[in-house]
């Protein structure tokens, strides 16, 4: 960091400057809170600009409405790194104490803290507690998206962006209602913030109001959600009054709310208490806050103006590719330049939906058949008429592995001391097909001291590519020739603290019910793989176990001879299911599948035809076969009549091993 001394403070052509050396330093191209700047000689850092990444941003410019935020949730997505919810304390002082106000190094909590006078009471990172009768109490995590819009579950629970400290009794007060006005009729507490009926337009049942000191706060941090989320935001609680999300993975919230944070955003600009959270949760994340390096942002991308005027039909669907679980279709895109995606809909029922013309049906029963139509939807997310329907019966038998599937299970040493936490598990994709990860869950089982019961499960997000590995790892592993940093799942949720003792699932999470006891409604799983057995203490693990190659399907029933058994703390080529021994330079450009192969092996990806040349080699590296312009006819190539055993395909330099059954 560097530290200039001495500058003077003034405002030049509207903006706050340091003056040194007859220079002008523009000290950041925002808006600033004047009240939290005083104009005299000081000492003061001006990094806070330079702490967003050269080329943070890049693939943004020229982008407005709906195809910006899609960039920027790339952009933020691209590092999946959190923490458990209960560490999060610690970590806030580091990004939560008050050093804009009082200055005295306590707690800052927006939901009492008052900005021109003494607080009422104030609290240092001690005094957290559970539950409060009273103001004044002690703090709690206080979740400004509520925590059962996602149903409790990882990383949205702990992600620090919107887990902010607050008084424990307005934060149970608050409970889960939205943000919006209020004449405060249930309470208006210390601060002048207040808990009644909304007075917003839009909405007239109970809401909480912040001062308007923090409504831009609230405001950016709630739009953060929206973009960082998006593809699993219809996965969410929307169901209900109290959750102003309307189910879209575009504008994501109503229109009422909407409206209202923009106006927040605007009322109350990025102060520079903002800018160094975002700073410190950046540190701690690696994702940022878009909006408050970006607040403009706001009204660029909820800009859409929507016609009226329902889109064309999408015309020519068909079958792609075809196999005993899935069926892969394309369609000719709706004419209206308005379209943002596709619903697509198998025997009359919505399934899921597509920003491209293309999409995987997954999940499916062999040797049977689905009838699909498509529509497209707008930026009014009016719906057009159907497209043709197709008929596609599933295979009855292929190659293929009928879901995703755990092929390492990493397991060490365990260490509060040392905080030292060896854990990691990898899930391959053998389907045949990319996959949509955000259905797709990581759970652990713990003993209550009658019971045995699943943890609060971690939610994976993107997509996975047919012939592709994930790690999940826990930031605080040290494997011998492993850095953590190089994977994108990196996490220290429940689901990652797993011991030898406990029972691993992945599982996909099926749909949403309401339940009678808490009329809410909560996520039913479907186990997909498992390592270890429910409802017992495990004597399988304590060890590293790695699927064997010749296995390409998952089992909800751990079975031991389906694994090899390697020593604690063992994680050589984790990312490489197909690896022997140490990691593989792997280009994702090209997948081959399937694998293991008996006649014919597929190679995709794109300029697959500019190939020029193809080797196969088996493990002792002989060349058992050269092939020029191998693709440019067909994408595959036939080893019926190889022998049973491990081979390496080499394409433009890049090697692929694969097994021949």
């Amino acid at each position: 960091m560097l530290f200039v001394n001495m500058l003077i403070v003034r405002f030049y052509k509207g903006k706050l400057c340091f003056f040194m050396l007859n220079k002008v330093v523009y000290l950041c191209p925002h808006k600033i809170k004047m009240k939290k700047f005083l104009l005299f000689l000081f000492i003061v850092p001006i990094s806070y600009c330079a702490q967003i990444p050269v080329g943070y941003y890049n693939g943004t410019e020229g982008l407005t409405g709906y195809a910006l935020k899609s960039k920027v949730h790339e952009i933020i997505s691209q590092k999946i790194f959190s923490y458990s919810y209960s560490q999060i304390g610690p970590l806030y002082a580091y990004t939560d104490l008050d050093k804009y106000y009082e200055n005295d190094n306590t707690i800052l909590d927006i939901y009492s803290e008052k900005p021109t006078e003494a607080d009422s009471y104030n609290y240092d990172l001690s005094q957290n507690i559970g539950s409060a009768t009273a103001e004044g109490q002690g703090w709690n995590k206080e979740h400004g998206m509520p925590q059962s819009t996602y149903y409790g579950m990882y990383p949205m629970y702990s992600d620090m962006h919107y887990l902010i400290p607050a008084d424990a009794y307005i934060n149970q007060r608050r409970s889960n209602y939205p943000y919006a006005r209020n004449n405060g009729e249930n309470i208006t507490f210390t601060n002048g913030s207040k808990l009644g009926k909304s007075t917003t337009p839009g909405y007239t049942n109970t809401v909480y109001e912040p001062i308007d000191e923090f409504k831009g706060d609230v405001a950016r941090y709630l739009l953060y959600f929206a973009v960082r989320y998006e593809g699993n935001l219809n996965l969410y609680n929307h169901q209900i009054s109290t959750m102003p999300l309307d189910g879209s993975e575009e504008k994501a919230f109503e229109d009422w709310y909407i409206t209202m944070l923009k106006d927040w955003n605007a009322l109350d600009p990025v102060s520079q208490k903002e800018r160094d959270r975002n700073n410190a949760v950046f540190s701690i994340q690696k994702i940022r806050n878009p909006f408050i390096d970006h607040p403009e942002w706001v009204n660029m991308i909820w800009s859409e103006t929507p016609d009226a005027i329902a889109p064309q039909a999408p015309t020519n669907l068909s079958i792609s590719q075809l196999g005993k679980n899935f069926v892969t279709l394309s369609w000719t895109p709706s004419s209206d330049t308005d379209v943002l995606g596709y619903k697509v809909y198998v025997n009359g029922t919505y399934v899921k939906y597509s920003k491209t013309n293309s999409v995987t049906i997954d999940r499916l029963s062999p040797s049977t058949a689905y009838n699909v139509t498509v529509k497209a939807y707008d930026k009014g997310y009016l719906l057009s008429p159907d497209s043709n329907q197709i008929s596609a019966t599933t295979l009855s038998s292929d190659n293929f592995a009928k879901d995703l599937m755990i092929t390492k299970y990493i397991e060490g040493t365990t260490s509060s001391t040392s905080d030292v936490y060896n854990t990691a598990i990898e899930i391959t994709n053998l389907t045949g097909h990319d996959v949509n990860l955000g259905n797709y869950y990581l759970n652990i089982e713990f003993k209550s001291s009658t019971s045995y019961y699943l943890s609060d499960p971690y939610q994976l997000e993107g997509k996975i590519a047919h012939g592709e590995s994930i790690v999940i790892i826990n930031p605080k592993s040290n494997f011998d020739a492993v850095d953590v940093n190089q994977y994108k799942f990196v996490t220290n949720s429940t689901p990652l603290t797993f011991t030898g003792s406990q029972y691993v699932e992945l599982s996909y999470g099926t749909k949403t019910i309401k339940t009678v006891s808490t009329n809410n409604y909560e996520m039913l799983f479907e186990t997909v793989d498992a390592v270890g057995s429910r409802g017992i203490s495990n004597t399988n693990a304590n060890k590293s176990l790695y699927r064997n190659v010749n296995v390409n399907n998952p089992n909800t029933t751990f079975t031991a001879s389906e694994w090899t058994e390697y020593g604690m703390n063992y994680a050589t080529g984790l990312g490489s299911f197909l690896a022997a021994n140490e990691p593989e330079k792997v280009d994702l450009a090209f997948a081959i599948y399937p694998n293991p192969v008996s006649e014919k092996l597929y190679v995709t990806g794109k300029n697959l035809s500019k190939v020029s040349k193809a080797a196969i080699y088996d493990v002792s590296g002989k060349l058992i076969q050269e092939i020029n312009n191998p693709f440019n006819n067909f994408n595959s190539i036939d080893v019926s009549n190889y022998k049973t055993g491990i081979y390496i395909l080499k394409i433009n330099e890049n090697s692929y091993k694969f097994l021949k059954k």
